[in-house]
């Protein structure tokens, strides 16, 4: 019998009871769909997570004290010596890799501006830290090599601080007190967001280094290093460069662990994007178990169909159908049934991936594979579990199919 003929009758047959039908694919509808948003949605979150650390700057290591066996990313700041600007100073001109080096201290401060008042994080840095973190002024200017020889009293301001502050005016000119410094706006910096660990960027004050070290933490530590190298390949030799640098400044002899941390921050968005493929994984691990329950679904309401189809099985082996063709038949309505599931779950899913994006502000990433392997398993489900119920049809006896009421 051709596979022709066979499909029709199968889908004469189905569509003889249209609802049971639908009814039937639903566990493989639920499964598929459920699958491809799993693979999207832990797809988006690695995209977005991949965005994020990347915004944060370019070919970007961040020197940290303390080192790696205090197991937290910002190293023990109290178990070794923080840094100087001479040692930003020497790791900008003795390591061939780095492009540039910015120093970094910061503190959690009240900023106050005529009668608001805002929580924000006070950074003192370089004139370097705005290239090493892409991050440029959308008015005004940024800081700049003589803000630092003079310690003036200069700030730029993120955009949650002009909103909390200066919601009622211009912020540039206005003076900000912090403590008891009292520092003049010259710049406001463009719009990051969120970052993925939940960290408001935008919510910062900005002053150079010299002016924070004399007049709010009074001394002359660093408390990390921001660093970017030449390029994305030499990142690793910078990274390497420093590590020997600071050794050898630090004193650090010769098997004795480090007392600081070189962070590159491909390292976080790999281990990042590990942990997110992993729960990614998971859950559509257990979304496949939806394939199984529809598959036995499908097996159970064909069993029913042999049942009823009794006779009709017992005429067309009387009037000359193989075993064979009985096989067939009740193996290609499994795997339709099966295929149509698969697809509706597909469409399902790709809307519901969409719809799911856009509540939770992630990228939308669908991957033509994952159809594929969702709609293959469809098929080989509808094979795997309608064999049982096909065979079974296909060995019955014409005569007592016949004599069946």
């Amino acid at each position: 019998m051709k596979i022709s003929d066979t499909l029709a009758l199968a889908l004469r047959a189905l569509a003889r009871n249209k609802m049971r039908s639908l009814l039937t694919t639903l566990g493989i509808v639920i499964g598929v769909a459920a699958v491809i948003l799993m693979q999207a949605m832990g797809a988006g979150a690695s995209a977005r997570v991949g965005a994020e650390i990347s915004s944060l700057g370019s070919n970007m290591l961040i020197v940290l004290p303390g080192g790696q066996d205090h197991g937290a990313f910002n190293g023990s700041m109290r178990s070794a010596p923080l840094f100087t600007r001479a040692d930003m100073d020497a790791i900008r001109h003795e390591c061939p890799s780095v492009r540039r080096a910015a120093a970094v201290s910061s503190r959690s401060m009240r900023a106050v501006a005529g009668e608001h008042n805002f929580t924000t994080s006070l950074v003192g840095t370089t004139s370097d830290y705005f290239d090493i973190r892409d991050w440029h002024t959308v008015r005004g200017r940024e800081l700049a090599e003589e803000d630092l020889r003079q310690a003036s009293k200069s700030c730029v301001v993120g955009g949650t601080v002009v909103t909390e502050l200066f919601a009622d005016g211009d912020p540039l000119g206005a003076e900000l007190r912090l403590h008891d410094l009292t520092c003049t706006v010259v710049g406001v910096l463009a719009a990051k967001g969120v970052s993925t660990f939940g960290q408001d960027q935008d919510n910062l004050v900005i002053m150079p280094h010299t002016t924070f070290a004399r007049r709010i933490a009074g001394d002359q530590h660093v408390g990390m290093i921001m660093v970017s190298s030449t390029s994305e390949a030499d990142t690793d030799a910078a990274k390497a460069e420093i590590e020997a640098l600071l050794r050898q400044r630090r004193r650090v002899l010769h098997g004795e662990a480090d007392d600081f941390n070189v962070r590159d921050l491909r390292e976080i968005q790999q281990l990042l994007g590990s942990v997110t493929g992993v729960l990614t994984a998971l859950l559509a691990g257990v979304a496949a178990i939806s394939l199984v329950v529809g598959g036995i679904g499908i097996m159970n309401i064909m069993l029913v169909s042999v049942t009823e189809r009794t006779r009709e099985i017992g005429v067309r082996r009387a009037i000359g159908a193989r075993a064979g063709d009985i096989l067939q038949q009740f193996i290609v309505e499994a795997v339709v049934l099966a295929g149509i599931g698969g697809l509706i779950g597909v469409v399902i899913g790709v809307g519901g991936a969409f719809v799911a994006s856009r509540l939770l502000n992630v990228p939308l990433v669908l991957s033509m594979t994952s159809g594929l392997i969702a709609l293959a398993v469809s098929v080989v489900i509808g094979v795997v579990f309608g064999a049982f119920p096909a065979r079974k049809a296909s060995r019955l006896r014409p005569i007592e199919a016949l004599r069946f009421e």
